[in-house]
């Protein structure tokens, strides 16, 4: 069942070939916990070359080259889209039908810039780091994105019918205890890898999460597909942020 549903969660937030069909969808969007699982294994592959014995630019770019070719666009179009109701002016209603709209306005533009200029800057930080440290929070960081969106699909109501109510109408809160032992494994690695940044990159991005899914309540009326993607990529970049930040102080 776990290996199915991961196999689904795999087809469903990366580019990796391996094939999906109807089945592994159905017991993915009943299992959030795939959601952190495959945060592990694109951490692992984005974070690869913040090992390699290049310039620190350079590995910040590799990370960067390496994630959204393992991702793709869609949780990025998601923020984008989220950007644009943002700032429109009006009720639900009419934010909803901007959401909808496949243009990208003066909002989404400027959200999707900030958000990559933001985690260039943050890989900058990260791979400014010892590479086995950069590594870990580069991972870390993935996995509480992922376990962020697992977090507002077990927790949120739908804004509307759609990808994003086909897996919160089908779990509820019961289902984070878990995601929140998914956590276990990176956490207990932690205090060899520097316990405060990699513990600080895993659980930030579910508070970013939560504070998305708050703002998707107020202004959308639930919690869409758009609004998992936003929370996603915003989510990675409070993750190597906070990662770093933490890191360096403590």
């Amino acid at each position: 069942m776990v290996l199915t549903a991961l196999r689904g969660g795999v087809a469903f937030l990366t580019r990796l070939p391996v094939g999906s069909d109807e089945a592994s969808w159905e017991v993915f969007r009943r299992t959030p916990v795939a959601f952190t699982l495959v945060g592990y294994l694109v951490g692992a592959l984005a974070a690869l070359p913040l090992l390699l014995p290049v310039p620190v630019s350079t590995a910040a770019a590799l990370y960067l080259a390496t994630l959204y070719l393992l991702t793709g666009v869609a949780h990025a179009d998601g923020l984008a889209d989220v950007g644009d109701a943002a700032a429109v002016h009006g009720d639900a209603e009419r934010r909803l039908s901007v959401l909808k709209d496949s243009q990208t306005g003066v909002g989404g533009a400027l959200a999707l810039c900030l958000c990559l200029v933001a985690l260039g800057l943050g890989a900058l930080g990260v791979a400014g780091t010892l590479p086995r440290t950069a590594f870990a929070l580069a991972l870390a960081a993935e996995v509480g994105a992922k376990t962020g969106m697992a977090t507002l699909v077990c927790t949120g109501e739908s804004a509307h019918e759609g990808m994003g109510s086909a897996l919160l109408d089908a779990n509820d809160a019961a289902s984070l205890l878990p995601n929140a032992v998914a956590l276990l494994p990176l956490l207990l690695v932690a205090p060899a890898l520097g316990t405060a940044g990699v513990v600080a990159a895993a659980l930030s991005p579910v508070a970013a999460a939560l504070f998305v899914g708050r703002w998707g309540d107020e202004h959308l009326g639930g919690v869409s597909g758009d609004v998992l993607g936003a929370a996603n990529e915003l989510g990675r970049v409070v993750g190597v942020h906070a990662g770093v930040v933490a890191w360096t102080l403590f």
